[in-house]
């Protein structure tokens, strides 16, 4: 049968396929994200699927039992556990606990295929040791031909199988290597229709780019069911696992996790994994935020000292640097602190990223603690979203941060005890 070779464009960001080239996408509007690539199309004559048609009173769910993941916090995120015939992709940096948490999962009593390209099978043999893994029913594979998994899968009908990564893995019939955008696009296309076929859970493992996003066409992650992002800093141990998509679940609920020598055990109580080497000093102060539908308690640390450069510095971490710049204007017009000659440094403590507003009054009690050199009460915590002329905002579920501050001892401070942030220092310093 005549093969020839046709050269398209295809957009890295969003999967648009184009004949032509052009400095911007059509489709999303993304600069310089055309990529040329060479696709091997066969002349012969197009075969009509077959669709199967049925009555919704006909379709059986029987067989559409949850699958207990193993782990209390990802089954929260899932929105009970895994579902037969889904496809999941787990993203995350390098070194953050990808394949440490695949391979927790590799200890459920079902039967399982770990498939790896990236690893030999004494590497992966090493790592399940090392975090105590005993299956009986699991089998490991190294290499990335997705025909071969498929002809494995047809055998031996697994509950579910891993995908280690999917920047790795190729159809041997595309003379593309693997990791090239239609390599990546054909193999999320090709395991999500085993998937669906042969029934069985296919979790599959996916690298991020410099932006936190996962390599590869945007198309990737229309493709699957669920889109799981797994956070954190190497740093710190605290992890924090999220869902952005869940077509069986909510988007809402986060799994927390502690990196050990054992692998990720979950944490049963936050507040005091982010709290338990706090000590009350100028500038540390406590706040209550919502991850998911969860109210933690953290710590953030500010510190203000004189610059010695021509213009003032802002540097933080886990919190957003443009926010914080305008909540040091927002101070210094309304209180009257002359923050441009000092330099702030902002801190969330435990690797946390924090992205609600919430955190304002918060950022600003530390700012105002550290700038006076005085401590707050040590049960003071702080919850309100700041205005720029200086007044302090309810937020979402104020009632119920402020009822879980109380039973755990703190005394909340937020719009329901003041007004504006002037009346910080006033009151509490």
């Amino acid at each position: 049968m005549k093969q020839k070779n046709q050269k398209i464009y295809v957009c890295d960001n969003c999967g648009e396929e184009s004949l032509s080239w052009a400095g911007k996408c059509s489709y999303c509007n993304s600069w310089n994200s055309l990529k040329e690539i060479f696709v091997s199309s066969e002349e012969q004559k197009s075969n009509v699927e077959n669709l199967e048609y049925k009555k919704i009173s006909d379709i059986d769910l029987t067989n559409n039992i949850r699958i207990d993941s193993g782990i209390s916090e990802l089954n929260g995120v899932l929105g009970g556990g895994f579902v037969r015939g889904s496809v999941i992709l787990l993203g995350g940096e390098p070194g953050i606990g990808k394949s440490t948490i695949t391979s927790q999962i590799c200890n459920l009593p079902k039967k399982i295929l770990f498939l790896s390209a990236e690893e030999s099978l004494p590497q992966i043999k090493d790592r399940l040791i090392r975090l105590k893994i005993d299956n009986k029913n699991l089998d490991l594979a190294s290499g990335g031909d997705l025909l071969a998994l498929e002809k494995k899968v047809q055998k031996e009908r697994y509950d579910l199988v891993i995908v280690d990564s999917i920047q790795t893995v190729y159809i041997s019939d595309l003379n593309t290597s693997a990791g090239s955008i239609s390599q990546v696009k054909e193999s999320g296309l090709f395991l999500q229709k085993m998937a669906k076929k042969y029934d069985i859970v296919t979790l599959i493992i996916g690298h991020v780019t410099k932006d936190g996003t996962i390599a590869g066409p945007k198309i990737i992650e229309h493709l699957v069911d669920v889109v799981l992002y797994l956070e954190g800093d190497k740093n710190h141990q605290g992890r924090v696992i999220r869902g952005i998509k869940n077509r069986f679940g909510s988007t809402n609920e986060i799994g927390l996790f502690m990196m050990t020598g054992e692998g990720l055990q979950e944490v049963s109580n936050p507040s005091e994994m982010f709290l338990s080497q706090r000590q009350n000093k100028a500038g540390s102060v406590i706040c209550s935020v919502v991850e998911g539908k969860r109210i933690l308690f953290i710590e953030i640390q500010a510190i203000t000292v004189i610059t010695k450069y021509g213009y003032a510095k802002r540097t933080c971490s886990g919190y957003d640097l443009n926010r914080l710049s305008l909540l040091a204007a927002v101070i210094q017009k309304n209180i009257g602190i002359d923050l441009s000659s000092c330099d702030i440094y902002l801190n969330v403590v435990g690797g946390i990223k924090i992205k609600e507003p919430a955190a304002d009054l918060a950022v600003c009690a530390a700012i105002i603690s550290s700038y006076k050199n005085k401590p707050y009460n040590d049960q003071a915590c702080f919850l309100g979203e700041v205005g720029l002329m200086g007044e302090v905002r309810r937020v979402i579920l104020q009632k119920e941060r402020i009822s879980e501050s109380k039973k755990i001892g703190y005394q909340p401070i937020s719009s329901e005890h003041i007004k504006e942030i002037r009346e910080i220092s006033n009151k509490y310093l």
